[in-house]
């Protein structure tokens, strides 16, 4: 069996396009027709770290994300509806059992020190996220291959250690960059990407300037991009109203309306697959039990959440990542609604009346998880529940406190499958790494790991839909919304006619697929 390019384009893309759209919600002109070179793009970006670098394996912040992507290509680009591009990548194929692909390699391709790209580069780019010494945020997901090859100088050949026939988006993930072979300075920003490194201040700031190699001659038209770390919502916002940037993502739903009115400046909405979140740490002991878990649940007012913190952009969500943007999303899970009086009986059978815990949160993870995290507090007394908030600093939120205290505030911002997110936050070998919850169910991991290798779709479908099941009803996970992206920019700006909705800012491509209107 062959699995061909054009058929897992189909497959990601079929479900998802018509709910990934552009919004222009002020009446100013979204885009020109033709894209027009030059100029500096100025970015505000909300998600950043102080001791962040450019080290492929490690790639937490939203910052950290569009920098890699201005300096680097993977194989395999996301775009606008989920849909998989080839990008350093031109063909991928699978032997009849889904346990070896081969990918053949662009030609010609240039690194930014005049190097050009071959199958060793590619293999040393895989292998960072292999092995036991490996670091890497993606090692979960990377460990199912037992062994990558250059067969030849534009070929790679990765075998499987069992069959996946989702396995290609793996390698368009954030972190899974192509670097030089053999050169682990990293820092020095040295990709095959539209532009190349000028300086970057973890932190603070970063400017890049144009590749005048570059490989694609569709993208990259400005002549440079500087992006600022601007933590404040309220900073990031008076920074785009008054010309100091150009465009800034994570727009507060609470002022977005404000912000659309205003003239000279446009509200990007996007429907992805984004779930705003609270976690418990299943093995804690005030979360074991699964009657405590579903009790937490009952006791959060979802239509509350979408109206207060999400302001209508949104929708209500069940306790698991996979919303209708998926192609296997399971509409048949029964909505779990707010519902004390159940809470305190679940409690109750479990030993645990009076729950008291505190939820750790800031607005790192998403813009208003404080004032969320406060309004589970009042909704969660009716249930006889005592939640504290604990305000935590937003430098170092994700490597303090993500999955670290028993009970905090998260985002995830989706993935192109099924697969990669249930597998990447929720399966068994995600154990010490994304599985923030450490929650490890027998029924799910044998599910995911059927739907893995099954060929028919209709089974892969009800194996998807079962994990979607067991997740909502056992796991660690309190998901009461699906989120819209919302980025704002100037007018100026235009952008394609569809924009991707796996991450905000295009899928943190803006500086790579934006342009200034002539």
């Amino acid at each position: 069996m062959t699995i061909t390019t054009n058929r897992r384009d189909l497959l990601l893309g079929a479900s998802a396009l018509g709910a990934t759209a552009l919004l222009g919600l002020s009446g100013q002109p979204l885009r020109a027709a033709t894209p027009s070179q030059g100029g500096t793009l100025r970015l505000g970006i909300g998600s950043f770290d102080s001791g962040e670098t450019l080290d492929p394996q490690a790639t937490e912040t939203k910052f950290m994300q569009n920098l890699q992507w201005q300096l680097r290509n993977n194989l395999i680009e996301v775009g606008a509806g989920g849909v998989l591009i080839p990008e350093l990548a031109t063909s991928w194929d699978a032997n009849d059992d889904l346990t070896v692909w081969t990918f053949k390699l662009r030609q010609g391709v240039e690194f930014h020190n005049g190097k050009i790209m071959d199958a060793d580069d590619v293999v040393f780019s895989i292998k960072l996220h292999l092995g036991e010494d490996s670091y890497s945020q993606v090692k979960s997901l990377v460990s199912v291959i037992s062994d990558v090859q250059a067969t030849a100088s534009d070929e790679v050949t990765i075998t499987l250690n069992a069959p996946n026939a989702g396995f290609p988006p793996v390698l368009a993930l954030t972190c899974l960059y192509i670097v030089p072979a053999d050169d682990m300075n990293f820092d020095a920003g040295i990709g095959t990407g539209p532009y190349i490194l000028e300086s970057y201040e973890p932190g603070v700031k970063s400017i890049v300037s144009k590749n005048p190699n570059y490989w694609k001659a569709d993208r990259a038209h400005f002549d440079s991009v500087e992006m600022l770390a601007i933590r404040d919502v309220n900073a990031r916002t008076t920074a785009l109203q008054t010309g100091q940037i150009d465009a800034m993502n994570s727009v507060d739903p609470t002022t977005a309306n404000l912000l659309a009115a205003m003239p000279g400046v446009d509200l990007l909405q996007t429907q992805g697959k984004v779930h705003y979140c609270f976690s418990m740490i299943t093995t804690d002991p005030l979360f074991a039990d699964a009657r405590v878990r579903k009790a937490m649940k009952l006791s959060i007012n979802r239509q509350d959440m979408v109206d207060k913190v999400l302001n209508g952009y949104g929708s209500i969500a069940n306790d698991q990542p996979i919303s209708t943007a998926y192609e296997y999303h399971n509409a048949d899970i029964p909505q779990h609604e707010y519902d004390p009086e159940q809470a305190k009986s679940l409690l109750k059978a479990a030993g645990a009346e009076g729950l008291a815990t505190t939820l750790h949160a800031s607005n790192t993870p998403f813009t208003g998880a404080v004032d969320a995290a406060q309004l589970f507090s009042e909704h969660a007394a009716a249930a006889g529940i005592n939640i504290t908030v604990s305000r935590e600093p937003e430098d170092g939120y994700w490597s303090n406190i993500w999955g670290k205290k028993p009970f905090f505030a998260s985002r995830w911002s989706g993935r192109a499958t099924e697969d990669l997110m249930l597998s990447l936050a929720y399966s068994k070998e995600a154990l010490g790494g994304y599985n923030a919850t450490n929650w490890d169910n027998d029924a799910f991991n044998v599910a995911l790991t059927a739907a893995r290798s099954e060929k028919d779709d209709a089974k892969r479908r009800a194996l998807y839909a079962e994990c979607q099941s067991v997740l909502a009803e056992d796991g660690g996970l309190i998901a009461p919304v699906w989120a819209d992206f919302l980025d704002a920019k100037s007018s100026k700006v235009s952008t394609p006619d569809a924009i991707s909705g796996d991450w905000d800012l295009d899928g943190n491509r803006c500086a790579e697929r934006w342009w200034f209107n002539a």
